[in-house]
């Protein structure tokens, strides 16, 4: 099995909870069958820049 990939739209959608109801990354992440390290780091690139956010790399 390969390394899975995410686009733009599923990473905005993995940080809604985080941004709105105040999930935790840890939780938003076991929610969505990730690991919490690239949810972190998803949000952290969206917070950097988010009119430009999409994060490259770690899935």
């Amino acid at each position: 099995m390969g390394r899975r990939t995410f686009g733009r739209e599923f990473k905005l959608e993995a940080y809604r909870p985080v941004k709105e109801r105040g999930v935790s990354p840890a939780q938003a992440s076991r929610d969505l069958d990730v690991r919490p390290n690239v949810l972190r780091t998803w949000i952290k690139v969206i917070l950097a820049d988010p009119q430009h956010a999409v994060p490259a790399g770690a899935g």
